[in-house]
């Protein structure tokens, strides 16, 4: 249960960070080189992400990694 709310406040970043940028989910993903599905799954807490992905997410958005996970 803590792993999911935990997943769940890091896609509320990345869908955060994605819409003040102005991205798509499909744009996002080609930005960082993953699956438009990826991203939808992290985006709503259903998928675990491995730290190269945070980066890869992180790049994309222009933001660091800390700022995905600040509210964690």
């Amino acid at each position: 249960m803590h792993r999911l709310h935990h997943r769940k406040v890091f896609g509320n970043a990345i869908r955060g960070y994605r819409k003040k940028a102005g991205l798509t989910q499909e744009t996002l993903a080609e930005r960082a080189n993953l699956h438009h599905n990826f991203i939808g799954e992290v985006e709503r807490g259903n998928m675990e992400c491995s730290l190269t992905s945070m980066v890869k997410i992180a790049r994309a958005l222009g933001v660091r990694v800390r700022d995905l996970v600040a509210g964690i």
